[in-house]
This record gives structure tokens, C-alpha cells and sequence, in this order.
């Protein structure tokens, strides 16, 4: 009757743990170390040759595993305060589109007049006298439509003074915000 070569790898758990210890320093790691090769060992018996070496076949997947986890970590960054991850996360964009849903819907209840100066100035980042040229009006007055169109939404969006309106729209927040579209 064969023997199943997985029964031999229980054989060979003492020696790999001491070389795991080895090789990590640390006994909970050298732990992990070998259940690691073990799962791999035991996955891919079909990959062992049988009549051959058990032992060197399952240092050398030990081994392997060890050095593969090292190159890893190379590439990863310690976060243990989650700061940097916290920078990385990203606010979903539906949240946006809600957002945007709703300025367009404020945006459709302004004035025509008072929609054209925030487009004009806002969105197309025209100085506020190229716009009063091109509406035919004054410089005054095209700085008052803006400044009603703008204080209107903000009031329709229930906004406060130093709240901000997170849009995904680089133009749309330029309309709100007065500042220039990126």
C-alpha cells in the first residue's frame, strides 16, 4: 500500500520550525512561517515527486515563502496609526452626483440674468468686465447678479458661510465658490 506523502509532512514540523525561527527571529512569525508552508505544501502535493526528498522539498517552499513575504514588505508602507490610509480613502462619487443633482436643480430656479453672470464669470472664468460687455451691461451690475446668484444657491442648498460644496464639477464649484475652474 502507498503512503500518502502528506502524511510525512507532520514528520518534518519540528525542524521546519526551527528553521522558520531562523530565519524571522520571532516565534509568533516563525509560526505563521510554517503554517503558511504547510497550506502551500498541502495544496500542491500533487506538485511532489514521490521517492524524493520531503524535507528539502518543504525548506525550500519555507524558504521561498519567507523571502517572497520579505520583498513585500519592502513595498509596503506601516500605517499602524491608519493616517495614511485615512489620506488615500476617497469619498464615493455618488455623493457627488447627488450633490450635483441638486446645485442643478437650485441652478435652474435662478434668475436668467443671474445664471448667464455665474456662467460668464464663474464657470468660464471671464473677468467680470468681459462679461458685462458681452451682456451689455455694467461692471456693477454684472458683480451684482453674481453675487445674488451666488448668495441664492447657497441659500437653496442650505450652505453655511465656511461650508463647502463638494461637487466632482470643477466648474460647477467655481460658480459657487467665485474662485476660477482648475
Amino acid at each position: 500500500m502507498a503512503i500518502d506523502p502528506r502524511d510525512e509532512i507532520v514528520e518534518h514540523l519540528p525542524s521546519l520550525r526551527a528553521f522558520a525561527r531562523s530565519l524571522t527571529r520571532n516565534p509568533s512569525s516563525a509560526d505563521d512561517l510554517v503554517q503558511d508552508t504547510v497550506v502551500k505544501a498541502w495544496s500542491n502535493i500533487d506538485k511532489f515527486q514521490a521517492g524524493t526528498n520531503m524535507r528539502a522539498w518543504l525548506f525550500t517552499i519555507l524558504r521561498n515563502t519567507f523571502y517572497s513575504a520579505r520583498r513585500k514588505q519592502k513595498r509596503e508602507v506601516a500605517d499602524i496609526d491608519g493616517e495614511l490610509t485615512a489620506q488615500l480613502s476617497e469619498k464615493p462619487a455618488h455623493d457627488g452626483r447627488l450633490a450635483m443633482k441638486d446645485f442643478a436643480t437650485a441652478f435652474a430656479e435662478l434668475p436668467d440674468e443671474q445664471r448667464e453672470a455665474l456662467l460668464l464669470v464663474g464657470a468660464s472664468g471671464f473677468a467680470y468686465e468681459e462679461a458685462a460687455d458681452m451682456c451689455g451691461c455694467a461692471v456693477g451690475t454684472i458683480k451684482s447678479r453674481v453675487n445674488r446668484a451666488r448668495t441664492r444657491l447657497t441659500e437653496m442648498l442650505d450652505l453655511k458661510e465656511d461650508e463647502a460644496l463638494e461637487l466632482t464639477d470643477a466648474a460647477t464649484v467655481a460658480v459657487v465658490s467665485g474662485k476660477p475652474a482648475a
